[in-house]
């Protein structure tokens, strides 16, 4: 690939935009490890995995597998660039060297869209389980009151962000390992009243793959996008004290561990229940936790994704308030974003991150099923752009990296160039299912006219820096 980065770019990986950060280092390496592992697990894997389930049988465990891999390859990746070249915007810093400020541009400006508008989505489902509870206050206080405690958290330190993560990812890998044990007891039969079930759960009802690998692929479009979130881990790693270190600790210690929670979870599920009897929609853990006879099943269920959902809204606070501040930082976005409070914390950058997500919370009370929808679908894809211009960046920065500075390689990619390219192509596979997908399809066909209008934005940028450079 012929390299475009101008020669102050190329001459030095280890000074350029967001290197040296104004922020407070205040993060933890257990903060970033728990972050790793519980920034991942969410609704989408409590609830969610329900629709993935029904369409692949206990062929879903292949779907987890292959999603699973995608994602590891593409945290490798980035954990390989940040480890080496740690900085708050992350992925949108490490496209700008590779590939340009346009690159940076573009990646910056739709993962902080997607945050924000992924963000009323979990203000508003948090609120909906907090009005079960509590219906005095109504849906909209629940909402405020979730984005007053955020802001405030964001607002005075980051570690106050970190230990908010921490003891959220603690209670949902606790949930998680809780839920594994007691599904493998019941497996086993040693549970009060329950048999061993043996496979006919996986072999009957139609056999392992009901509806064949067409099945297995719908079941991977399903689930791909529930491992979303995992990229903030690496913005967070710019405020720890050791950047490289934790980044590369973190990264190692979550793609494995995460893998092992999503399938273990899917593969005790399709044995102990029959996959026909799953609903988009319902959780398949509530259906496992009521068949062994665990009192409250349900009850405890919504509070594991109350907490799940209330720990992205906090982490999508923080993601996008990092990310515009990096772009201020590199001159694309507003320079008033930079004003960084005496704790380090971007003050600024967080109030306009959590203004614009207030108003979409807003859209989504008032109007879920057409302008908050179309937002919701503009985003849809955004994910696999994101992922797709890290794969690209690797490839570009790595030869670079070994020839400057490879003693910053301190974590590195498994088998370059390789599987960098085979997640590129798994990439461009789920784009194509995408489009063949009458359900999915909306969602591509938002996101790529929402890529497409900030790639132009980006593009009427470089012309107009070009000449007045000329």
């Amino acid at each position: 690939m012929r390299d475009t980065t101008s020669p102050a770019e190329a001459s030095s990986l280890g000074a350029g935009p967001g290197e040296q950060e104004p922020l407070n280092g205040g993060l933890k390496q257990r903060h970033l490890t728990m972050l790793g592992l519980g920034g991942v697990i969410g609704a989408g894997l409590f609830v969610g995995s329900g629709a993935g389930i029904a369409v692949a049988g206990p062929g879903i465990v292949l779907s987890y597998l292959i999603a699973g891999a995608l994602a590891m390859l593409v945290m490798r990746m980035l954990g390989e660039m940040s480890a080496a070249m740690p900085a708050s915007g992350a992925f949108s810093v490490h496209a700008e060297r590779a590939l340009g400020r346009w690159a940076g541009f573009s990646v910056g400006w739709l993962y902080w869209f997607l945050l924000v508008v992924v963000l009323a989505v979990e203000a508003t489902g948090a609120a909906g389980i907090a009005n079960g509870w509590v219906p005095a206050v109504p849906q909209w206080g629940w909402v405020l009151i979730f984005m007053i405690v955020f802001t405030a958290a964001n607002l005075t330190a980051v570690k106050n962000f970190g230990e908010f993560e921490f003891w959220f990812a603690a209670l949902k890998v606790a949930a998680i390992v809780l839920f594994l044990a007691l599904s493998l007891l019941a497996v086993f039969g040693v549970l009060p009243e329950t048999e061993p079930v043996g496979l006919t759960n996986l072999t009957g009802q139609g056999g392992f793959l009901p509806n064949g690998w067409s099945g297995v692929v719908s079941g991977v479009l399903a689930v791909v996008f529930a491992f979303g979130g995992l990229e903030v881990v690496t913005i967070a790693a710019a405020e720890s004290d050791d950047p490289a270190r934790a980044v590369g600790r973190a990264v190692r210690s979550a793609v494995w561990r995460i893998l092992f929670f999503y399938v273990g979870s899917m593969l005790v599920i399709v044995t102990l229940l029959p996959w026909s009897a799953m609903r988009p929609g319902t959780s398949p853990y509530v259906a496992v936790l009521d068949s062994i006879g665990v009192p409250g099943a349900g009850q405890i269920m919504n509070i594991v994704v109350f907490v799940a959902l209330l720990s992205a809204l906090n982490a999508n606070l923080y993601g996008s308030s990092r990310m515009v501040f990096s772009l201020a930082e590199r001159g694309e976005a507003p320079r008033a974003l930079l004003k960084v409070s005496g704790g380090g914390v971007p003050r600024r950058a967080v109030l306009a991150s959590v203004a614009f997500g207030f108003v979409s919370v807003l859209l989504n009370l008032k109007w879920p099923d057409s302008v908050f929808l179309y937002m919701l679908n503009a985003v849809g894809a955004v994910l696999l752009f994101v992922w797709g211009l890290i794969a690209v960046s690797q490839l570009r920065l790595r030869p670079r990296i070994e020839r400057e500075a490879p003693g910053k390689l301190t974590l590195r990619m498994w088998a370059f160039p390789w599987l960098t390219w085979v997640a590129l192509l798994a990439m461009g596979g789920v784009l194509v299912l995408m489009l063949t997908n009458e359900a999915a399809r909306p969602q591509l066909l938002w996101s790529a006219g929402a890529t497409a209008a900030v790639l132009v934005v980006a593009g009427v940028r470089e012309l107009r820096a070009r000449r007045v450079r000329g």
